[in-house]
């Protein structure tokens, strides 16, 4: 007995911790746990109930993610959740890279075509070309079947390093094609060249872990070629990461100045300053944005406003000045809560009204624009939080984004029906796609986008061959005007030069018609 007493206590327990788990009493509510306190919150203790007692199986993870969605909905706009599938997308384009083999591709009639090759990345070397065919992704047969651009992007990623195989379709003969997988760059920074004497252009899409050395990489380039005046474009530009914001602040502004600053209820003021010497301190500066720039791009153009460090051209801007901060979950999501405010160096907030829902927060640009604010400067209503006078007498704002000290109107006379049809469609891209594929000798000889851009020019016969193209596409090419002509040809002409050079080549190329960035050179010959 004194050798199996101890045994048979043991099973005695373990038998009888088994049966009351089996009880139903043990998953009621109203039941007392013997171990410890019941101290399940309202929320969790009905998915449980759900879960165990409801009559029909139900899917728990869909309920978590609605549950969580219902109670952020009382909170502001930016407070969001993140389900766990979404996380590496969403961190990727914060992270300013991805794992992948560096291919930009479309699809057409079921078959997905290489439409661009990323430089010295991973298919480049392995020898893909623009123009190639996807019909094989190791085992998985692609071409001719209705697959989407999501389940492309899932068989060509993969770890940095793994490999993958993959067959292609050249000129009318397979090769099959193995390819290394690397660190493929999302990058920032659009493009960066001189666009005037001594006037350089920089375009930066978000704010991104690698935001501040591209761009301090495109300063010290322009600066080397002779740029002394320098327009920044955040247009379209959401923000991203505040660390990057700052950073790139620093290099503009003059140092020991207040940048922003952030408090909460539990969060307590925090300052960031500028910290050193900057590469861009003394040269003119203009600041391009729109109703697209938002968070962090109202920071960097607020505090150049309040300091009076340059001049700030476009129109109004989105009104984002919260800060969230992001809490791993347990289900592998991520939830991203708003724990602070952003406060300009004069004190004024960027962040707009939320009081009316999120409805009526998510129409508010609709709004400004039927309001007529996106033609008219004089039609901005100003929220008016705080009226602040900068060292040189100008006037801002707070509470309502960032309002420029020049306002540039919203052109709608250049864009007809016809127009609108052929931005909205893929016409445009597929066209030049498929004549680049045709006539990829006729584009060896340009070296560089600016040789592009001052040699080549949409002839009358290359306009017509387009629009045969866009009538067989069901577009109704004869609701194009004589005006909108000049429009189609500059655009053909970018899309070119995308093809050749990406982002460079086409914003080197729209850029010449772009009345904002006409108005910024023409402000910044004026400065001293």
């Amino acid at each position: 007995m004194n050798v199996f007493l101890p045994l048979l206590f043991a099973i005695v327990l373990a038998l009888g911790m088994y049966l009351g788990h089996k009880m139903p009493a043990a998953r009621n509510s109203d039941s007392a746990i013997f171990f410890r306190q019941n101290n399940r919150g309202t929320v969790q203790e009905v998915l449980d109930l759900l879960k165990f007692n409801y009559v029909d199986t139900l899917d728990v993870n869909d309920i978590q993610q609605e549950a969580i969605e219902g109670m952020l909905s009382h909170l502001d706009p930016h407070s969001i959740y993140i389900p766990p599938a979404q996380v590496q997308s969403v961190n990727e384009d914060l992270q300013g890279n991805f794992e992948g083999i560096g291919v930009e591709f479309n699809i057409t009639n079921d078959t997905v075509n290489v439409a661009g090759v990323i430089p010295d990345g991973p298919s480049s070397a392995a020898g893909v070309l623009t123009g190639d065919k996807i019909i094989k992704v190791d085992d998985s047969l692609i071409a001719g079947k209705k697959i989407t651009s999501e389940n492309i992007r899932k068989l060509l990623r993969g770890p940095n390093g793994s490999k993958v195989k993959t067959t292609m379709l050249r000129d009318g003969q397979t090769k099959d094609i193995v390819i290394k997988r690397g660190l493929i760059p999302l990058l920032s920074v659009d493009a960066s060249y001189i666009v005037a004497p001594s006037t350089g252009y920089i375009k930066l899409n978000k704010f991104s872990e690698t935001s501040y050395d591209e761009f301090l990489a495109a300063v010290r380039k322009l600066t080397k070629q002779g740029m002394t005046k320098l327009i920044l474009d955040l247009r379209q530009n959401n923000g991203g990461l505040l660390d990057a914001a700052t950073r790139i602040a620093d290099e503009v502004l003059e140092d020991r100045q207040i940048i922003v600053y952030t408090q909460g209820k539990a969060y307590p003021r925090q300052d960031y300053k500028t910290q050193k010497p900057g590469s861009f301190e003394k040269g003119g500066l203009a600041v391009l944005t729109d109703e697209g720039s938002a968070s962090a791009s109202e920071i960097l153009a607020g505090a150049i406003q309040d300091y009076d460090r340059g001049v700030i051209i476009g129109r109004r801007t989105f009104g984002k000045g919260l800060v969230q901060e992001p809490f791993e979950l347990n289900n592998g999501g991520t939830l991203r809560l708003t724990i602070a405010r952003y406060y300009l160096p004069s004190g004024r907030s960027i962040q707009k009204s939320y009081k009316e829902g999120r409805a009526a927060y998510d129409e508010d640009l609709t709004e400004r624009y039927n309001h007529g604010e996106f033609l008219n400067g004089d039609s901005i209503r100003q929220a008016d939080t705080m009226k602040y006078q900068t060292a040189k007498g100008r006037i801002v704002y707070g509470g309502g984004g960032i309002t420029p000290d020049i306002f540039i109107p919203f052109d709608t006379s250049r864009y007809s029906s016809g127009l609108t049809e052929l931005y909205t469609r893929t016409v445009l891209s597929d066209f030049v796609y498929n004549y680049y594929i045709k006539h990829r000798t006729q584009f060896d000889g340009y070296k560089s986008p600016e040789d592009f851009n001052k040699q080549f020019s949409v002839s009358p016969d290359l306009y017509r061959e387009f629009l045969a193209y866009a009538e067989k596409e069901n577009v109704k090419v004869k609701t194009l005007t004589s005006r909108d002509e000049p429009e189609v040809k500059t655009r053909l002409k970018a899309m070119f030069a995308r093809q050749l050079w990406r982002t460079e080549g086409f914003y080197q190329v729209s850029n010449g018609n772009d009345p904002v960035i006409k108005k910024a050179i023409e402000e910044l010959q004026k400065s001293k």
